[in-house]
């Protein structure tokens, strides 16, 4: 008795697995910061191995295993192909195959989510790497279904990947923050910036410019092509200037942090961000998520009142009017609906089962040992 009475209490006291999102511009670095995190909870002790969902449909390789991989439910390319509608072809392009490819599998989402949820009480973290193509997750509305389902289960922080190197001229990196404010504002989730490659390019400058105003407004007008042909401020130099007042703000509530994917450096401080938006996502997200949800529901209700009623009171007036053709009503039986769902009929794949315990691939390490290694292309 004593033994189950001392189980309990850590059975109830499980938390959450905490939801990363990885956000971020073809060539950040999204799939090398997933692999490289993921190698991180492998080797703590006792291991932490993470629960990983691949949303690119057209990845031609992994540097992970991933748990659920969209790839095994949906044929991106045979999407382009076979798409079409109304005896009407579709000749859909990459990105186009790769938004209808994510659509088809946010149809199989639920059985998503029931996978994970039976994973959750033995994992800490739940990964997703999304398409390369930022605005095919983060603007539509199948990014934003798998954004609030998994935000509603689990505590979610969004990760934002910033290419460093590529961010060291003023007008990209004032890009990058619009970009990320934008992105913030619209899932309402706890946000993780995080540069990447800092390898290669330290990310102090960044910080800096976030920081103080006026470094940025120095290295803004140091730049080249920040007057025109008279020494005036160009309009691009001018804007930037505004933005900059703005994002002021939205610099005070986010969290930055810099990493290499590649050595490893600043990964534990990423986690630690990670630990702190926790505390924002029950502070903030959590409740707000709760009266959007009563005040959804409740006026689902009303909505689904109204309509019965005005229902009730239009059979009334047709029964009334016309006596003899009510006796010949009949509801449709259940069996002539049950061919009604036309989704995919795959069902999700759980590959936890078929991995070795403690299994994945260190890139780092293929780089140093396999200098001449050919990564498959797309056929």
């Amino acid at each position: 008795m004593s033994a189950s009475s001392s189980s309990q209490p850590d059975t109830k006291s499980k938390r959450k697995p905490h939801v990363i999102i990885t956000i971020g511009m073809a060539g950040a670095g999204k799939s090398t910061f997933v692999q490289r995190i993921n190698s991180y909870l492998h080797s703590q002790n006792p291991p932490q191995p993470p629960y990983i969902l691949n949303l690119d449909p057209a990845v031609a390789h992994l540097p992970f295993e991933a748990n659920i991989d969209i790839r095994d439910t949906v044929n991106y390319k045979e999407v382009m192909k076979q798409m079409d509608h109304s005896d009407k072809r579709y000749n859909l392009g990459p990105n186009g195959g790769i938004l209808t490819a994510l659509n088809l599998f946010t149809t199989k989402f639920d059985q998503v989510l029931d996978l994970v949820e039976k994973r959750a009480e033995t994992v800490d973290y739940i990964i997703l790497d999304t398409p390369g193509q930022i605005e095919i997750f983060t603007w539509s509305a199948s990014g934003a279904i798998i954004t609030d389902a998994v935000a509603s289960s689990f505590p979610t922080v969004v990760a934002y990947i910033i290419d460093t190197p590529r961010t060291t001229a003023p007008a990209t990196f004032m890009s990058n923050m619009l970009y990320a404010c934008s992105i913030m504002y619209k899932t309402k989730l706890p946000f993780i910036l995080v540069f990447n490659k800092t390898d290669a390019q330290p990310h102090n400058f960044a910080l800096e410019w976030m920081q103080d105003f006026e470094a940025f407004q120095l290295a803004l007008a140091s730049h080249s092509g920040s007057r025109d042909s008279e020494g005036e401020p160009t309009y691009m130099n001018s804007l930037m200037n505004s933005m900059s007042l703005v994002l002021d703000e939205f610099y005070k509530h986010l969290k930055a942090v810099g990493v290499s994917s590649m050595t490893g450096n600043g990964i534990k401080e990423f986690f630690e961000a990670v630990e702190e938006s926790r505390e924002t996502y029950i502070s903030e997200y959590l409740p707000e998520l709760e009266r959007a949800r009563a005040a959804r529901d409740q006026s689902l209700q009303d909505a689904k009142e109204d309509s019965m009623n005005r229902l009730m009171k239009d059979l009334a007036v047709d029964r009334a009017r016309n006596p003899d053709t009510a006796k010949e009503d009949r509801w449709a039986s259940d069996e002539e609906d049950e061919d009604a769902d036309e989704g995919l009929d795959i069902d999700i794949i759980d590959r936890s089962e078929d991995l070795r315990a403690g299994q994945y691939i260190d890139v780092t390490r293929m780089r140093r040992d396999n200098d001449n290694i050919n990564w498959p292309r797309p056929g």
